[in-house]
């Protein structure tokens, strides 16, 4: 035992170690999300973050540590986001004549997002601080701790609450979308991409390339939408 835990001391001290983690726990996720035939609750993020979380906890391993390999995931995630415009420009003309109708549901649903989201941690009994962290949980995770720590809040807390949201958003996204029989992909594409974000995105290119792009879409406006609505309504009514 002795030999083994120094081994695992001589490991952790690489980022290689958790890099590989990473990747290796989104792969088991990915492998069981496909067994499960891509059913929305066997969400592969979701199953990733608890092996993780399960290893650093077990391990005794702080976030700190754990990051220092897994930087190098969070670097890719910009060109990620960039590389959505691709499949957006391939459906361009698609949502060129669409654009009345996403304006529309797009204000919508920003502020949809935003506000319901304060007024049930408000009747819950929530703390103002936490009020400030959780409005902007439905946009992508740089944005919405940069909102949040502009307003005044936890950026901490508003990065779970933004995970939380796009694993929740994509596992019952396309239950509700099918209960309320809404069958277009641009509508459930945008939908999912303005109430899940980036993990919301992922689920809707899973499905097919045209709710993809108008997920891909509704994530980058309503990142631009709450950055610019969220302050202004804060001020006004704060």
């Amino acid at each position: 035992m002795g030999e083994l835990r120094d081994i695992w001391v001589y490991l952790a001290a690489s980022p290689l170690l958790h890099l590989t983690l990473t990747l290796a726990a989104f792969q088991l996720g990915n492998l069981v999300y496909r067994k499960a035939r891509m059913n929305p609750l066997a969400n592969p993020v979701m199953i990733a973050v608890i092996i993780i979380v399960s290893i650093l906890l077990v391990s005794g391993t702080s976030y700190e540590t754990y990051f220092e390999g897994a930087q190098f995931v969070h670097f890719l995630l910009g060109p990620a986001t960039v590389a959505l415009a691709i499949p957006l420009y391939r459906q361009f003309e698609t949502v060129r004549r669409s654009g009345l109708a996403l304006a529309a549901s797009l204000i919508a649903g920003s502020l949809t997002a935003a506000l319901s989201a304060v007024l049930i941690g408000y009747l819950m009994g929530a703390q103002f601080l936490s009020l400030i962290s959780i409005a902007p949980k439905s946009v992508t995770a740089p944005v919405a701790m940069g909102i949040s720590e502009q307003l005044g809040g936890l950026p901490s807390l508003t990065a779970v609450l933004v995970i939380l949201t796009g694993i929740f958003g994509a596992m019952a996204g396309p239950f509700v979308l099918n209960l309320l029989r809404i069958r277009d992909l641009r509508a459930r594409g945008f939908a999912l991409g303005t109430a899940s974000h980036g993990i919301g995105t992922a689920r809707a290119f899973q499905v097919n390339e045209v709710a993809g792009a108008f997920a891909g879409l509704a994530m980058g406006l309503n990142a631009l939408a709450t950055a610019i609505l969220l302050p202004l309504l804060w001020k006004a009514f704060g």
